[in-house]
């Protein structure tokens, strides 16, 4: 798997190998797949507050639940992404009623994600916040193009919300939304930011972390010149081999050991 290298880099790569698992998990209750859902949802939580996706009480993750599938978990309304732990993880169910948790709910969070998570019920979990470089590539209008081989993760795999009405505490709104996002795993809100969805908390997060750095790239190639494109033929290859469920599940496990061993307390 390795080429021979220096030998602390390469000792380095072999360790992560015995440390990151490259199949999902496999569950013998409901219960556990819960807990393992939410342990994932409150790591992402962290990371984007890592990563500097916390703008104020702007931002939500949501993640149905294995048994409700109409109910899903989300990060409790005010609280920081940075402090965010399993036990603060609130339920709600798709009416917005409040089922387990003691905090309440961002409206716009139910908004959106009770309407996506109707719409997709292969999507397990859905990613918004308000990053640097996804609302400011949104302010745009358009969609990524082909220019590095990371963007060919969302080659023909997302798309563009291309309307802006004010914060949406609607559910017609997050309906439009919905729509707009189809079958595709993440939609641009023009004037607004990145949502992005998964099988997985783990896609979810990863695929709105690497397209907000997809954002960021595009953004400053443009700003010295014009970016070359990939083609057609070798983009669709590239979102064939890295644009994958598992690919994106697969990507965001290095995070995860990463938060796990820097903040262990996310777990309690």
């Amino acid at each position: 798997m390795f080429q021979q290298k220096n030998g602390k880099r390469f000792e380095e790569e072999r360790d992560m190998t015995k440390t990151i698992s490259l199949q999902p998990a496999t569950f013998n209750t409901m219960e556990e797949e819960r807990d393992h859902r939410k342990e994932r949802l409150a790591a992402s939580f962290r990371l984007f507050s890592k990563f500097g996706f916390d703008e104020g009480i702007a931002g939500h993750i949501t993640v149905r639940d294995p048994k409700y599938t109409d109910h899903f978990w989300v990060n409790p309304f005010g609280m920081h992404f940075s402090q965010i732990s399993v036990s603060d993880l609130i339920l709600v169910n798709h009416k917005g009623d409040i089922v387990e948790g003691e905090h309440s709910v961002n409206g716009a969070a139910f908004a959106i994600h009770s309407e996506i998570h109707k719409a997709r019920p292969d999507a397990i979990a859905a990613a918004h916040a308000h990053s640097v470089y996804g609302k400011t590539w949104s302010s745009l209008g358009r969609l990524l193009d082909p220019i590095t081989q990371d963007a060919c993760q969302f080659y023909n795999d997302h798309a563009l919300f291309d309307d802006f009405t004010g914060v949406v505490y609607a559910s017609e709104e997050g309906r439009r939304i919905a729509k707009a996002l189809g079958q595709y795993k993440a939609v641009i809100l023009r004037n607004h930011g990145l949502l992005t969805v998964g099988q997985s908390v783990d896609s979810a997060a990863w695929w709105f972390i690497t397209m907000e750095r997809s954002c960021q790239a595009q953004i400053m190639a443009e700003s010295v010149g014009k970016p070359i494109f990939i083609e057609e033929e070798y983009a669709k290859l590239t979102a064939e081999q890295t644009g994958t469920e598992y690919e994106g599940w697969l990507s965001f496990q290095p995070l995860w050991e990463r938060i796990r061993k820097e903040q262990p307390d996310f777990l309690k």
